[in-house]
């Protein structure tokens, strides 16, 4: 399997995990704002400290982004490219977003795929703050609850990364067998589990011996941002450029009929020279080049 050398010292723990519980709800980004400030105002009435998300339709004007790219420095082993600005109005196809805390102020992270006005299909790492929702966006949230999402220093790999952490302000309990719990709204909560994977670790793997660790037979993967050491297909299609960003589209956690655990995730992709590629991710093939966020919604437990 490919791997990718980063400056600092391997986290000893390659897989970092939170449970708690994730309240499903529907909320549309309204026009007139940033993309940061449309989802803090769409959030609010959940009192939503985090959340993943998928976003559909809508669009942006202004419009920015950047791309994974090559490192120009010795501090990092990829980077990120030179700002592309797109004039015109841009339609969203589909995002995925991680929101948390950074500096305990909310932040996010969301990697998408869009349309800009002269047809061009892209996608990439959005600009939260510089961006405008100009057209109503539909936001399918899971609102995370005992555990938050937070921007934390990475030695590893220089950057500073979401990694998921207890909710000081909340009561913490790990879920159990199907566990639930009422939300403010008394609607029923459904068990998670917040992850961030490391570096050099294979994605679908990585997930199944979580799964097997935590006795999950059945799980939900929700959001999905991240990157890979470029990717393979489990239609045997290879994507040789080694510095790529993704988003996952769906995914689960499935026991087989074997009784071994298997992951089916499909993603969008763009790797660093901007290509872009989709398709379902093949086991053991596929290994983290800097991070990626996840969140596990527990189907059914041993």
């Amino acid at each position: 399997m490919r791997s990718i050398l980063h400056p600092g010292k391997p986290n000893p723990f390659s897989v970092q995990s939170s449970p708690g519980f994730a309240d499903h709800c529907i909320a549309v980004l309204e026009p007139g704002r940033s993309l940061l400030q449309a989802m803090v105002e769409s959030l609010a009435p959940f009192q939503a400290t985090s959340a993943v998300l998928r976003l559909e339709g809508g669009a942006f004007e202004p419009f920015c982004y950047v791309m994974p790219a090559l490192s120009q420095s010795p501090d990092h082993a990829v980077y990120f490219s030179e700002r592309f600005n797109v004039a015109g109005r841009v339609r969203l196809e589909t995002a995925s977003v991680t929101y948390g805390v950074r500096k305990g102020q909310p932040w996010l992270h969301c990697h998408a795929v869009w349309v800009e006005p002269d047809g061009t299909r892209r996608c990439g790492h959005l600009l939260p703050e510089d961006i405008v929702v100009v057209e109503p966006i539909d936001a399918d949230v899971s609102v995370l609850r005992d555990v938050v999402f937070s921007v934390e220093p990475d030695i590893e790999t220089n950057f500073s990364l979401f990694v998921p952490i207890n909710d000081l302000n909340s009561i913490n309990s790990s879920p159990k067998s199907g566990e639930e719990s009422l939300s403010e709204s008394g609607v029923r909560a459904q068990s998670v589990y917040a992850l961030r994977l490391s570096p050099n670790i294979d994605v679908c793997e990585s997930v199944e011996k979580f799964c097997q660790a935590n006795h999950i037979r059945q799980a939900t993967i929700l959001g999905g941002v991240g990157s890979t050491v470029g990717a393979v297909f489990d239609d045997g299609r290879v994507v040789e450029p080694f510095v790529t960003e993704m988003l996952i589209r769906q995914g689960t956690v499935r026991t087989a009929s074997d009784n071994l655990l298997t992951a089916e995730i499909d993603i969008s992709m763009v790797d660093y020279l901007g290509g872009i590629s989709e398709g379902r991710l093949k086991r053991g093939e596929n290994p983290v080049l800097v991070t990626f966020e996840l969140v596990l919604s527990i189907d059914q437990v041993v």
